[in-house]
Parts: structure tokens; sequence; C-alpha cells
């Protein structure tokens, strides 16, 4: 993988920082777009195209970093790849013009998890009891935080953000498609910027900046999306895939934390449909890991 190497005998406490680095990262991406389109001036449509090209950047000099021709980095990934990060990039910049940091976070992780467990049961994948309870637990959580009612999330904003997680889990499943993964993400996010310009170009009539929106779509994506890509491509090796997975489901949490620094204060409902969603999600992810070992 061309980033830097890391050490040779990784120790667990650097894996485990790293991986927890991670984490911050990919919920510092909910954060700062909450911030962008709730107390700046930039659009969704806008922020989405500042924070892939800012990513496409990022990853394309870490990706074509020591390759003797760095145009080449476009050559890996593919087109329907592409488009689902395209999709996911898109779809969670303007739910989260309606939705809470964590509400937000917990709708994506959440339908991420279920798109890539019901990908791998129409394979032909099948559930032991305690994991087919688990996802029960976890499509129960998710319907009683989307049940009409006064405190349920506005429905188009909560779909858009379903929607999000359905495309990065469709993205996750399609791979790096036999290049390096960091080159292929690299690429994905370049290929991805034609269609973030003709969203642009769509709304153009609502699409404004200014400097603290781009500073925070700039961030996002240079920072919490492409560094925090890279970080997780050079750390998951070292990572079991059922801790790897756990993690994952750690972010709405750390997520939730942080918005509380933006006044949005996690609500009884929001705290018993999470531990539903990521309690039932925890059982599949260990019953898979137990029946795989």
């Amino acid at each position: 993988m061309p980033v830097p190497a890391p050490v040779e005998h990784p120790t667990a406490v650097s894996t485990t920082l790293l991986a927890a680095l991670t984490m911050l990262a990919f919920a510092g991406n909910s954060l700062l777009c909450r911030l962008a389109l709730t107390r700046t001036g930039i659009d969704p449509a806008g922020f989405t195209g500042l924070r892939l090209l800012a990513g496409a950047l990022v990853l394309w000099a870490l990706a074509a970093r020591g390759r003797a021709a760095g145009a080449r980095v476009i050559d890996a990934g593919s087109w329907a790849s592409a488009l689902a990060l395209f999709a996911y990039a898109a779809a969670f910049s303007f739910a989260y013009t309606a939705l809470t940091a964590a509400t937000g976070a917990l709708l994506l992780f959440g339908a991420v998890q279920v798109t890539m467990i019901g990908a791998g049961l129409w394979r032909g994948e099948r559930l032991g009891a305690v994991a087919t309870g688990g996802l029960l637990l976890a499509l129960a959580g998710l319907g009683a935080l989307l049940a009409p009612g006064v405190a349920a999330p506005p429905p188009v904003a909560a779909a858009l953000m379903v929607g999000a997680g359905i495309a990065w889990g469709g993205y996750s499943l399609r791979g790096a498609g036999g290049h390096p993964p960091l080159q292929a993400t690299a690429a994905n996010f370049l290929r991805a910027l034609p269609a973030a310009a003709l969203l642009a170009l769509a709304f153009a009539p609502q699409v404004r900046f200014d400097a603290a929106g781009v500073g925070f779509a700039v961030v996002s994506g240079a920072i919490t999306s492409g560094l925090g890509y890279a970080v997780w491509y050079a750390v998951l090796p070292r990572l079991r895939a059922l801790r790897a997975s756990a993690l994952q489901l750690g972010v709405p949490v750390l997520t939730a934390a942080g918005g509380v620094l933006l006044h949005e204060p996690p609500t009884l409902q929001l705290l018993a449909c999470g531990g539903a969603v990521l309690g039932g999600m925890l059982m599949v992810v260990w019953s898979r890991h137990s029946a795989a070992r």
C-alpha cells in the first residue's frame, strides 16, 4: 500500500490508538457536516463537491507517492464504485440539513451494517439464533427511531441518510476490485468529481459558499475523509474482523458525545433505539465471528 509503512512489529497499543483515531475521524465527518450546514452559509451540494475534491487531492497524493506516473492512479477503482461513493456523500450532506449529528450517524452506520449483512444472506450465508435475534433487535431499534411521533426525525432526511448508508455499504462490498485499497479509493474519489459538478449545476441557484463553510468542507474531505481512510487502510490488516466491525459501531457513540458540543444532547428515544441497534449489531458480529472460528 503506497502509504508510509508501519513499524516492523506494530504493538497492540499503536494499533489501538490508530484505530481509535480513525473512528474519531469518521465521527468527525458527521460533526463537521452538521456544523457546516447549520452554522455557516455553505449549502449541501457545495459541501459535497468540496469534500470530494479535497479528499481526492489528498488520497491521490498519498496513492501516487513513489509511483513513476501518478496519473495511473485513476486506472484503479471503477465507475460503479465512484457512483456509490458520490451517492453516499450527496445523500449524507442533504440529510444533515435536518438531522442531529447523533441521529444521522446511527441511521448511517445501522444502514451500512444491515446492508452488508443482507448482502451476505443474499449470497447464501446463514445466521444462527443469536445473530438472527441481534438483527431483529437492530431492525426494531431502527424502526422505533423512525416511527412517526413527536421525536421522530424528519422522514425525508431520515430516508436520505438510510440511503447514504446503503450506498456506503454497497461501496464497501464492492471492495478494491483487485487494486490496493488506498489506490482504488483515490481513483473512486477522482471519478466521483464529475457527478459532484453535475450536482452543483443542478442546484446552482442554491449553491453558496463562505469562508467557514469552505474550511469545514476542506477539513472534512482532506483530513477526516482522506487521511482518515488512509490511516484506516494502514491499520485494517492488523485488526481482526470482529474488532474492526465493533470499532465501526462505536462511531455513533462518539458522534453523540460530540453532538453535545453542538448543543444537540441525545434524547431518551435516541439512547434507547441506539442501544438496541448497536447491541443487536454487536450480537450479529460476535455470533458470525464465533461461527467462523
